[in-house]
């Protein structure tokens, strides 16, 4: 019973540790993602094409922008090394090198966007959606570099300890992204009415506004003004490769756990417009309630790193454990409010009562595998925190992509295993993906906190060399 006792104080104290770092990331997470709640829900009460618009739109982007972003956080870790070691040049140089990337990283992103229409054709979408998501699309690829410097930024701040103004300045971005919204999806103020391609336009202008905003932060903030000595801004090849040697992988693992619902999107796409809306709205209710148990597989992260890097390697595996459970008691929450409270949420979205009708039933499904999928992110946190993300990023593949999708398939879109269950036959598939990543992931952490501890314990039990 004492230890019992122990081990649940330790726990205690260690969720409070864990939160009072992460909670930072996660309203700066919650209020990014926001912004495409309050796209959603805002265009969704002009039709179900619009709706269906942001839905296809926002299938060919989020992909992408995962990967950006896997890619951009990379200099989050770096910053945060070379501040340790008081080398205030070496941040100055990577920052940079980060810009160049971003730079180039969204060249490429924008000629991407600009392609949508093609795209979309292509895959087979209802035609009638097509049109408002290509300038969608394109309304966003303007916006593609705001976006990117904003990572970036975000990122220095992050390695320079410093959470509390990326995450006020997103609130500010959140703030504005409403009035903004407002103005361009319902033509107000002399402006046009745009519907969806409107908050497209809102979304590029806003980021533009906060990339603005924590550029200025940082710029003439006093604790920066020796780091950041623009002098000598030339690209530097190899520390372009290392910063992208450590974050391609990183932005892999966390695009292919977000693009298999965004290709499910588009191939809901081929029902029509009604099933679409639908689909969009449950998958935006369930990115709202991931970047939580994402902001504390980051404080997860960071805390095992810390730990093993003082050779506390007992303290790391119980933070390991520790985190992991708390994530999932977290993600209970949700499936409470999800499964108590479908109509309420639904409603923010649309009155249109065949789209409700269906998003309720896939509301359902998303409840499903909340606890699984905070189980098998907060697991890839501690992962990161070992060094471990190759093996990670392939079972994350085949999960998603080796498993998930494919049952999706089968049972939505052939009579091979039964007739055609449509949508639902995705979501089952999502569901199945999500629980298999989650046990994956946590035998993957068993084994290499298991090795780790093997191999300290033969270095500790070696015959001293005479």
């Amino acid at each position: 019973m004492k230890n019992l006792i122990t081990s649940f104080t330790r726990f205690v104290q260690e969720s409070k540790a864990l939160l009072h770092l992460t909670i930072p990331i996660i309203f700066t997470q919650l209020a990014t993602q926001a912004m495409g709640f309050v796209d959603t829900t805002m265009a969704g009460q002009v039709s179900p094409a619009d709706l269906a618009a942001i839905a296809l739109g926002a299938s060919l982007w989020v992909p992408v922008s995962l990967l950006l972003r896997g890619i951009i956080m990379a200099l989050t870790p770096v910053v945060a090394y070379h501040r340790g070691a008081n080398n205030p040049d070496n941040i100055r140089i990577e920052f940079i090198q980060m810009l160049w990337i971003s730079a180039f990283c969204s060249a490429i992103l924008m000629a991407y966007l600009i392609s949508g229409e093609w795209i979309l054709t292509k895959i087979g979408v209802a035609e009638e959606i097509i049109p408002i998501a290509s300038q969608y699309v394109i309304a966003l690829a303007y916006g593609v570099p705001g976006i990117a410097l904003f990572y970036t930024l975000n990122g220095f701040c992050e390695g320079m300890n410093n959470t509390r103004a990326p995450m006020f300045i997103s609130v500010v971005g959140l703030l504005l992204n409403i009035p903004t919204n407002y103005v361009l999806i319902y033509g107000k103020l002399g402006f046009p009415a745009m519907g969806a391609v409107g908050s497209g336009w809102a979304t590029s202008l806003v980021y533009w506004v906060m990339s603005g905003l924590l550029w200025s932060y940082i710029r003439y903030h006093h604790h920066y003004k020796r780091v950041l000595n623009f002098s000598d801004i030339k690209p530097r090849l190899n520390a372009i490769k290392q910063l992208l040697s450590l974050g391609v992988p990183i932005g892999m693992n966390i695009a292919v756990c977000g693009s298999i619902f965004a290709v499910i999107a588009l191939l809901i796409g081929r029902i029509g417009a009604e099933n679409v809306a639908a689909e969009q709205i449950a998958l935006n209710i369930s990115s709202m309630t991931y970047m939580i148990p994402m902001s504390i597989s980051f404080g997860i992260t960071i805390r095992v790193g810390h730990s093993l890097g003082a050779q506390k390697n007992t303290q790391a595996k119980e933070q390991s454990l520790f985190g992991i459970i708390t994530a999932g008691l977290i993600s209970l929450l949700s499936v409470a409010i999800f499964l108590l409270f479908p109509e309420q949420i639904i409603r923010l979205y649309t009155q249109d009562p065949v789209v409700s009708a269906t998003a309720a039933t896939l509301l359902v499904f998303t409840a499903m595998y909340q606890f699984s999928d905070a189980l098998q992110t907060s697991a890839n946190g501690a992962l990161r925190g070992y060094k471990d993300t190759k093996v990670p990023m392939l079972l994350a593949i085949l999960a998603y992509w080796g498993l998930a999708l494919p049952l999706g398939i089968v049972l939505g879109m052939t009579d091979m295993i039964a007739p055609q269950w449509e949508r639902k036959a995705f979501w089952i598939g999502i569901v199945t993906g999500l629980s298999v990543a989650a046990i994956a992931m946590l035998l993957r952490l068993w084994y290499v906190i298991a090795t780790r501890n093997r191999i300290l314990e033969n270095e500790v039990n070696l015959p001293a060399i005479n």
